[in-house]
């Protein structure tokens, strides 16, 4: 297993491709929804590199629970990736910012 800030694509059970983006630490911090192709899943990590350094792309949102997400936004609106929950919503926005730090530092392919 590797370490470091990275992105890794990967087939699940349901034979759709996903994306994780790690940090440093190796800590999945945003994670994609199913794509048909891994083609597909690897243009949606460009887009994260792309969208992923501007904050308004960012949406903090409550989930069911009670806990805080947040989602990053393509220019089209279209969610590009979703973080874990956090306990508090500043929780979640300090967790985009890390974001934000991060991708300066994630190689692409």
């Amino acid at each position: 297993n590797r370490t470091g800030a990275r992105f890794d694509i990967f087939q699940g059970a349901d034979e759709r491709f996903y994306f994780n983006l790690h940090a440093a630490n190796g800590e999945i911090v945003l994670s994609s929804q199913g794509y048909t192709t891994e083609s597909a899943a690897l243009s949606a990590t460009f887009s994260v590199a792309d969208n992923g350094i501007d904050q308004n792309r960012y949406e903090v949102n409550e989930a069911s629970d009670g806990s805080y997400y947040f989602n990053l936004k393509a220019r089209n609106g279209r969610v590009i990736g979703t973080s874990e929950t956090y306990s508090t919503a500043s929780n979640a926005r300090r967790g985009c910012d890390g974001v934000i730090a991060l991708l300066p530092n994630v190689e692409l392919l």
